[in-house]
């Protein structure tokens, strides 16, 4: 579907089209016959959780720039509906739009845990950090109702497994009880994301994610329950959200972070035509500017995915951004890394259904 109302915003979505993904190969466009009404409810700003069973749990990656190797994505497509979010373009592999689908059709990966307790009880396994949530965040609202995250982590605090995980939700907070325990035996690490300190830029860059506010309240409330915690300073926007890279590490030092990093705004695929299409009808006397410095930053393309450079870019405002941000790093104490996760504590997991012998 190449647009549902042109030129008009969802109220609480990111994006407010369903551009056709790079696999299509029909595109359907909805014309107006004369029945519409401005009243009517549009079905394709309601959300769709769709729950299928998991076929694995572990995916993955040998990317050298990213610190993990494999990963468990309860959830793909995600409701909070980031214009930015590089898993948009992961829609498409389901024949469905990276655009309002993405955020409105979720797909629930039900039984994930009993996958991965399954995997993780092969005999050849061995541990390694694990990231949970690396593609769409975790914690989103369906969460709270079918709790796959959860039962994940409890899962990995059972078998003293390391983890990792990154959100900007709120609902993290409900699983503190399985994180404190990791934590008391150095089997986690939390990340929380953290783009601007605007409220209503953030409404609009993430509008169903918590404020900026309430996710320095979760980095506080991480903190003082003994859970090792970092800002995520992600993704930097030129002439958008890098003015607030300071005061971002200052807040989130204040709050109780131990360490940070941050990613510059990634363009792959579909997102770059989202991208440019929010741009232009949120802030379209900035919209040249952005994009500019992206290709400025990217050797002239709009976005370079080449390892390490899709993450920092290249050039003289990249390292730009790069300099302030170690400086402020520096400044607040958060230029070193959180401490290293054990990996000698994993016990494998009894299949689901046996008993142990103790």
């Amino acid at each position: 579907m190449a647009s549902l109302r042109q030129g008009s915003v969802f109220k609480g979505r990111g994006a407010d089209c369903n551009p056709p993904g790079r696999f299509d190969k029909l595109t359907r466009t909805r014309e107006d016959d004369g029945w519409y009404s401005e009243d009517a409810p549009d079905d394709a700003a309601v959300t769709e959780v769709i729950e299928q069973p998991a076929r694995q749990a572990l995916t993955r990656n040998d990317s050298p720039d990213i610190p993990f190797d494999r990963s468990v994505n309860p959830y793909q497509g995600c409701e909070h509906g980031c214009i930015y979010c590089y898993a948009r373009p992961s829609h498409a592999y389901r024949e469905l739009s990276p655009g309002l689908e993405f955020e409105t059709r979720i797909h629930a990966r039900t039984g994930i845990a009993a996958r991965l307790r399954a995997e993780l009880a092969r005999p050849g396994y061995r541990p390694a950090p694990l990231c949970l949530g690396a593609n769409t965040d975790a914690w989103q609202p369906a969460e709270r109702r079918l709790g796959l995250s959860r039962a994940v982590l409890q899962l990995l605090a059972e078998c003293r497994h390391p983890v990792t995980l990154v959100t900007k939700a709120a609902l993290i907070e409900r699983d503190l009880d399985l994180l404190v325990e990791l934590a008391r035996d150095g089997l986690v690490h939390a990340a929380v994301s953290v783009t601007t300190l605007d409220a209503e830029l953030a409404r609009r860059l993430e509008p169903r994610a918590a404020s900026p506010r309430r996710r320095l309240a979760v980095i506080e409330r991480l903190r003082a329950a003994g859970v090792p915690v970092a800002v995520m300073v992600a993704p930097v926007i030129p002439q958008l959200t890098d003015a607030d890279l300071e005061a971002i590490l200052a807040a989130a030092a204040d709050a109780g972070a131990q360490s940070a990093g941050y990613v510059l705004l990634r363009l792959p695929h579909e997102v770059k035509g989202l991208f440019e299409r929010w741009l232009t009808t949120h802030y379209p006397l900035r919209a040249q500017h952005v994009l500019s410095l992206m290709r400025q930053m990217h050797g002239g393309r709009d976005y370079d995915a080449q390892f390490f450079n899709r993450q920092t870019g290249t050039g003289v405002y990249a390292q730009l951004i790069a300099r302030r941000f170690a400086l402020a790093a520096a400044r607040h104490g958060l230029d070193r890394p959180l401490p290293a996760l054990r990996c000698d504590l994993f016990r494998p997991p009894a299949p689901a259904g046996q008993l142990t012998l103790f």
